[in-house]
């Protein structure tokens, strides 16, 4: 898509969290429409395999109810088939958003991502790893399926995301656009919403105020 193109297409802002995340479209002019909450995993599928059940396979919180030991190749296997439905399920959600917003969409801002162990079962072992795993493979998930459909990615960062959405809009501060974005829709209108409008329009680039 050509600059000129880009400038015309609408963004995707994502706020995730654990194995949901609410996406808000806005288009060109900074102007909403689209708002849907994902489920990117299968019912019954474990939502923390990282944390949860690779705790269990290194022998942490054994004395939390409902834990089991299971070994490490089957906590490794477990995060990997939860991958797999992640991927299907970002797919899915990001198909459907498409056909349902009536321009082009040409980029998807998404938090970034620490650094982390490039294995699956090393970032189990690590201990820090393993805390931030499990939502850095949706982060992920959604990353892959937005980039096989030709949209770019922006990791955008949660501290400085509100005021670089501020500073695109040419306002010192973005709360007052996004309340009254959120009033013209009505609710749902949470903070994951304000924070997912936040970053489309801080990844959409410079408009006019």
């Amino acid at each position: 898509m050509t600059a000129r193109g880009m400038r015309r297409a609408a963004t995707v802002g994502v706020a995730e969290n654990s194995n949901t995340a609410v996406l808000v479209t806005v288009g060109p002019g900074g102007e909403f429409l689209d708002r849907r909450r994902l489920e990117l995993t299968e019912r019954g599928l474990s939502t923390h395999p990282h944390h949860h059940e690779g705790s269990w396979a290194v022998g942490r919180y054994l004395e939390t109810p409902g834990a089991r030991a299971i070994s490490l190749a089957e906590a490794v296997a477990l995060v990997e088939r939860v991958r797999a439905s992640a991927a299907l399920g970002a797919r899915a959600g990001l198909e459907a958003l498409a056909a349902a917003v009536p321009v082009p969409i040409a980029s998807i801002a998404i938090r970034a991502c620490p650094r982390l162990p490039p294995t699956t079962e090393e970032r189990i072992v690590d201990h820090r790893a393993q805390t931030v795993a499990d939502s850095v493979m949706y982060r992920e998930a959604l990353a892959a399926a937005a980039e096989a459909r030709g949209w770019s990615v922006c990791w955008y960062d949660r501290d400085r995301v509100f005021r670089d959405a501020a500073a695109v809009l040419g306002r010192e501060d973005a709360s007052a656009f996004l309340q009254a974005m959120g009033r013209s829709i009505g609710p749902p209108w949470q903070s994951a919403h304000k924070l997912a409008a936040a970053a489309a329009l801080a990844a959409a680039g410079p408009r006019a105020p």
